[in-house]
């Protein structure tokens, strides 16, 4: 905390009080219309005294402002001093913390666990507050023996035990995004690198700042739930995720400006990720360069009215892109320069009243995408340079003639 040279703070505070003296009594004689100044009357006793009365009362402000200024100082010297005094608490009960979390005892690890979530909850700055939160996503990080099975059974035990100590992690972070941001105990606007492979609960959370990294992560037989979620901020990153047999759940979540990121993600057989009723109207749902082998990601009755879902340069191949029942009003889906080679990309049942929909450059070979049953009403439909089948179903969706938002790949032309 920087404080001002004496020297400054005075010049600074006597140059307030001259001005704002100044201004009153310029106020003064304004309001009491004195419009000049007698030069020829005699100085008598009486305005000597006054004079004399003013004089004292100007030394006595000085020093009132002198007093003043060293009373500020002090203050911040005071606040300095006490989180000078709050940082040190911190860093020895952090200290204890970390060497708790080291422990060959799965109970003192978890205690270990609480204390570090205590500190992150106490931490007098932001700063210290992250790195709390740092040292629990990286003992999430590290390595850990697999279960043995009940063949072993002492080693069973300790394997569910150290599981619990990972488990209470995973739940101390979904309760603090759960809290609203500014209460004492929310972390939102931290960093979280959860790049690990489990089951994780964020439930209702919100993220308004910040980074959430699943970067690289291998999920295998996993459920993440972000269901009621609303991300309004920052940015949550499956980058380079490998997503199999798993369940990644953004069911009801709210995208209205932050950036969801699967980019070079692999969702593979008998995986889901999941955007069911989910609403994006700002930032960005983002699937490009994404591998879709036998997954599904479902955008099933959501509502798009602004921002993006994008799967530009993706590859689906036995896997389904879900977007039956949505409501499209404004905001893009983009689907260009992808490949749908035997899998498939569902519009059905949709409704269209604004917003735009691109599949230019896009290659459907053994793949299928369909319209059935939508309604379009407006909106925008890019299919130029697309090669493969016609979508079913689009034409009886769009109508005839069709509109001039509604451009189809020269290769259909004409569409019986």
């Amino acid at each position: 905390m920087r404080l001002w040279k004496v020297g400054r703070a005075l010049g600074l505070a006597f140059a307030a009080a001259v001005l704002t003296s100044a201004g009153i009594f310029y106020g003064l004689v304004v309001l009491l219309d004195f419009k000049e100044i007698d030069s020829t009357t005699k100085l008598d006793a009486q305005t000597l005294f006054d004079l004399v009365k003013l004089s004292f009362g100007v030394v006595a402000g000085a020093g009132a402002l002198v007093a003043l200024v060293v009373a500020y100082r002090r203050q911040r010297v005071d606040e300095a001093g006490a989180h000078r005094e709050a940082t040190r608490l911190h860093t020895e009960r952090f200290s204890q913390a970390v060497d708790k979390l080291g422990s060959d005892s799965p109970a003192v690890r978890l205690g270990g666990v609480h204390a570090l979530a205590g500190l992150a909850d106490d931490a007098p700055d932001v700063n210290l507050r992250q790195t709390c939160i740092d040292v629990l996503c990286a003992y999430l990080r590290l390595p850990h023996t697999p279960d043995p099975g009940t063949a072993e059974l002492e080693n069973h035990h300790l394997y569910l035990a150290l599981r619990e100590v990972r488990h209470t992690i995973l739940r101390l972070i979904g309760d603090h995004y759960r809290r609203p941001e500014g209460t004492r105990h929310s972390w939102q606007g931290c960093d979280l690198d959860l790049t690990i492979d489990g089951n994780m609960d964020f439930s209702d959370a919100r993220f308004t700042r910040g980074t959430v990294t699943f970067n690289g992560a291998s999920f295998s037989g996993s459920t993440v739930i972000f269901r009621d979620a609303t991300f309004s901020g920052g940015t949550v990153s499956f980058s380079g995720a490998t997503i199999s047999d798993s369940r990644l759940l953004f069911n009801d979540a709210m995208i209205s400006d932050s950036t969801v990121l699967f980019n070079d993600a692999t969702i593979s057989e008998g995986s889901v990720v999941s955007f069911a009723h989910a609403t994006v109207s700002g930032g960005s749902a983002y699937f490009g360069d994404s591998t879709i082998s036998g997954g599904s990601v479902y955008f099933g009755d959501s509502t798009i009215s602004g921002g993006s879902v994008y799967f530009g340069d993706s590859t689906i191949s036995r896997g389904t892109v879900y977007f039956s029942g949505s409501t499209f009003s404004g905001g893009s889906v983009y689907l260009g320069d992808s490949t749908i080679s035997g899998g498939a990309v569902d519009f059905g049942d949709s409704t269209f009243s604004g917003g735009a929909v691109y599949f230019n450059r896009t290659t459907i070979s053994g793949g299928t995408v369909s319209f059935g049953d939508t309604t379009f009403s407006g909106g925008t439909l890019d299919f130029s340079n697309t090669t493969g089948p016609a979508p079913t179903g689009l034409l009886t969706a769009v109508g005839s003639p069709v509109p001039t938002t509604v451009i189809l790949s020269q290769a259909w032309a004409p569409i019986p």
